[in-house]
């Protein structure tokens, strides 16, 4: 990345913060370290970094991860809806982008009933492709400073080409993660581990896939993610091994994969 001629990147402490946020694409705090060394270029006041995916043939978006924020909370507004409308500029610049893209955008904070209470934070996206897979940083600054000039903007978009790869890695990372906590969750047997957590990831899951599943396909698949064995889930049921096996496969089947595993995966987006 060339920094040459950006104000304060030649200084120590730039780098010094620079090295803090590559060592931290594994850790939690990285989005804070992300706005700090940010905000050593060009006021931020605050960030948002998320990972959306979409179906295999790039048309519409089924799921949106939450990577993490830093900041005032004042200035990051939130969002009208789980996914974005179809008339979504951003979406819209998302589904067509073949490269690292930036995109300015105007936003609204909304007060009570829906009515929009003050012009809201200045706000520009970052937007990496991996496939199917889009990694957002999406900047923001108070709305009693400047907007972005066009050089300052044309200063992110250099910034770009070091920021996302690393938010990539952080994705992976908490992809990653998830799957560990998800390896820990089924090692507990199901009678000792409380499902509230899982059920309403699990409930969420099917409604950003926009897929409905039986009563008895989601105590199966839940059983499962719990920790239980086909025969521990059969007794609780109090159904057969095979019914529990011809559920599963249901199941699976309208998710789009196979098997436990392949239940697991689905479940953390992987």
């Amino acid at each position: 990345m060339d920094l040459s001629g950006i104000r304060n990147a030649d200084s120590p402490h730039f780098y010094f913060i620079l090295g803090e946020l590559i060592s931290s694409t594994d850790q939690d705090h990285f989005a804070l370290n992300m706005l700090k060394l940010i905000d050593k270029l060009l006021p931020v006041t605050a960030l948002t970094l998320s990972e959306w995916t979409f179906d295999k043939s790039n048309t519409h978006v089924v799921d949106i991860k939450a990577l993490g924020s830093a900041g005032d909370p004042a200035d990051i507004p939130a969002p009208d809806a789980p996914r974005p409308a179809a008339n979504d500029s951003l979406l819209k610049e998302m589904l067509d982008m073949e490269g690292s893209l930036l995109i300015r955008q105007k936003t609204r904070t909304r007060g009570a009933a829906g009515k929009v209470s003050r012009i809201a934070a200045h706000q520009c996206a970052l937007v990496s492709r991996d496939g199917n897979r889009r990694c957002v940083v999406n900047l923001y600054r108070s709305h009693t400073q400047k907007d972005y000039s066009l050089s300052q903007l044309s200063l992110l978009k250099n910034l770009s080409d070091a920021l996302l790869p690393l938010i990539e890695s952080y994705a992976q990372f908490s992809r990653q993660s998830t799957l560990r906590k998800m390896g820990s969750w089924m090692a507990t047997p199901i009678a000792d581990q409380e499902p509230t957590h899982i059920q309403r990831e699990f409930q969420k899951r099917l409604t950003l896939c926009d897929i409905t599943l039986s009563t008895r396909e989601q105590e199966v698949c839940l059983g499962l993610l719990n920790g239980g064995t086909v025969p521990e889930i059969a007794e609780k049921l109090q159904l057969k091994n095979s019914s529990i096996e011809t559920y599963l496969k249901r199941a699976t089947a309208k998710l789009g994969v196979s098997g436990r595993h392949g239940l697991t995966k689905w479940m953390v987006g992987a």
